[in-house]
């Protein structure tokens, strides 16, 4: 019960929080009281240190040295995509021709299967691209109904505390003016009391000179 935390505003019922210096009031006791904490100490300190290059690669140390001095990103090479022949010292080198038909054979192999990539996406990408857009909207869809449900359970609980609020208002004013009703009571109580204790010691008076 120590560590409980009693709330006692009433945010719907409770008047008077736009009034001049109220803001002012409520900030500098914040800051009276944050002036009384002591430093926690650092909650993380549990934890390793962070390891920033435990997913670097050796290309991405490199390009990021590159970026770190400025140097500007090398040109992309297209000499795999020629067919050259022979230099001129090796036009009669039959070891030389053979590397430029087995370039040739690679070549022809590549685009044979960006030929094969296209057909397959031709004729299979337009259902796959429909499938992942239903996917999508799918997704979407049970997001929305959770952001909506959440959404309604936020509403409920604002109108719960309201009503609640709202209820006990109406207690207190109740509770109020029962109060205010007895304490008039009690004062014209006192003031009748009052009347009669001198009433009662002036006759004492009266009889005390009546008696000499």
């Amino acid at each position: 019960m120590s560590n409980e935390i009693i709330v006692d505003a009433l945010p719907y019922i409770d008047q008077g929080y736009d009034e001049p210096g109220v803001r002012d009031a409520a900030l500098h006791m914040v800051e009276e009281e944050t002036r009384r904490f002591r430093p926690t100490k650092n909650y993380l300190e549990h934890l390793p240190p962070l390891k920033l290059n435990a997913f670097e690669t050796e290309i991405m140390r490199r390009e990021f040295e590159r970026m770190q001095q400025r140097i500007p990103m090398e040109v992309l090479s297209m000499k795999r995509y020629e067919l050259p022949t022979p230099p001129p010292g090796r036009i009669s080198d039959i070891v030389a021709w053979n590397e430029c038909v087995e370039n040739s054979y690679a070549q022809l192999q590549h685009q044979l299967i960006r030929i094969n990539n296209l057909e397959l996406l031709s004729e299979y990408g337009c259902e796959i691209w429909k499938n992942e857009v239903q996917f999508i909207l799918k997704s979407v869809n049970e997001v929305q109904a959770k952001l909506h449900s959440l959404r309604k359970q936020i509403q409920e609980v604002n109108w719960n505390r309201k009503n609640i609020q709202m209820q006990v208002g109406d207690k207190l004013k109740e509770l109020e003016t029962k109060w205010v009703t007895l304490v008039s009571k009690n004062y014209e109580i006192e003031q009748a009391c009052a009347q009669l204790q001198r009433e009662l010691n002036e006759m004492k008076l009266i009889k005390q000179r009546e008696g000499k």
